[in-house]
C-alpha cells in the first residue's frame, strides 16, 4: 500500500509571532496528532508581525530569539516523532513571502537585509540559494492598501492558503500558471488545535493543507528539490482526516 508523507508548509507560534495563538508545543503536537510527518515553523521575520518585545534588541539576538520557537519545536519533535524545519514569512506592506533554505548563521550575517528594497532582498536570498515563495498573494485586509505581485522576484505562489477567502487562492492559482510558477499549499496556522473552529468563525473552509510526497523529508533541501521536480503535490485535509484536492 502507498504511504503519502505530509508536510505542513506554513504555520506560526507564540510568542515568536505576534499574531500566533497556539504555543509551540501545542502546535507541535496537533499536527502529530494528524498524521503529519512533519512541518516548517515560519514565523513573522524582523520585518513583520514579529514579537515586540524583541525589537529592543541587538540584531543578533533578535535572530536568537526568532529561531527560539523553531529550536523548541526541534526538542519537541525529536520526542515525538515530528520533523520540523525551519523556514521564514518576510513581510512588505501586508505581501508576504515564505523562505525555505537559509539558517540562522546567514541571517545574522546579513543584517543589511532590513535596509534592502524586497526586491534586492529577494533577489540576494535567492542567490545564496533560497527558495522563495509569494504567500497568500490575493489576500485582502484592511491593512492592505493593495495587492502586490512579485512574479520575477520568486520560485512559486501559494496556491491554497486555508487562512484566506477561497477566492483568493483560486486567483493565486491563476496568477501561478500564468506566470508558469510553482504551487504551494499550506494552513497558514496560528492557533494549533483550535484552526478548524477559527476558520469557521472566519467564513473560511475548515480544513488545513500541506504538501505530500512518497519519499520522507530529511532536510530542507530535500523538500526544495521535491517541489521543483514535480514530485510533491498539494494536499487538503478535514476534521475527519480524509485527504482530497
Amino acid at each position: 500500500m502507498r504511504t503519502i508523507k505530509k508536510y505542513e508548509t506554513h504555520c506560526h507560534t507564540s510568542p515568536v509571532s505576534k499574531c500566533g495563538r497556539a504555543a509551540v508545543v501545542d502546535t507541535v503536537n496537533f499536527y502529530k496528532k494528524f498524521g503529519y510527518d512533519g512541518i516548517f515553523i515560519t514565523n513573522h521575520f524582523l520585518d513583520g508581525n514579529i514579537n515586540p518585545e524583541s525589537r529592543g534588541l541587538p540584531y543578533r539576538e533578535q535572530i536568537d530569539y526568532y529561531f527560539s520557537d523553531y529550536e523548541e519545536a526541534v526538542r519537541i519533535g525529536n520526542e515525538i516523532g515530528l520533523k520540523v524545519f525551519p523556514g521564514v514569512e518576510l513581510s512588505y506592506k501586508g505581501t508576504d513571502f515564505l523562505i525555505y533554505g537559509l539558517d540562522k548563521d546567514w541571517y545574522k550575517a546579513h543584517p543589511e537585509i532590513l535596509g534592502m528594497s524586497k526586491t534586492e532582498e529577494l533577489a540576494l536570498m535567492m542567490e545564496e540559494g533560497a527558495f522563495v515563495i509569494q504567500a497568500h498573494p490575493y489576500r485582502e485586509a484592511y491593512y492592505i492598501d493593495h495587492i502586490r505581485l512579485f512574479p520575477r522576484s520568486v520560485h512559486g505562489a501559494e496556491v491554497i492558503n486555508c487562512n484566506q477567502a477561497w477566492e483568493s487562492n483560486e486567483m493565486a492559482e491563476i496568477y501561478a500558471d500564468k506566470y508558469e510558477l510553482l504551487k504551494t499549499a499550506g494552513s497558514d496556522n496560528h492557533w494549533g488545535k483550535d484552526i478548524f473552529s477559527r476558520l469557521r468563525e472566519k467564513g473560511f473552509r475548515p480544513v488545513i493543507a500541506g504538501m505530500c510526497c512518497e519519499t520522507e523529508l530529511e532536510c530542507v533541501d530535500d523538500y526544495i528539490a521535491s517541489v521543483q521536480n514535480g514530485t510533491m503535490q498539494i494536499f487538503l485535509m478535514n476534521e475527519n482526516m480524509e485527504l482530497f484536492r
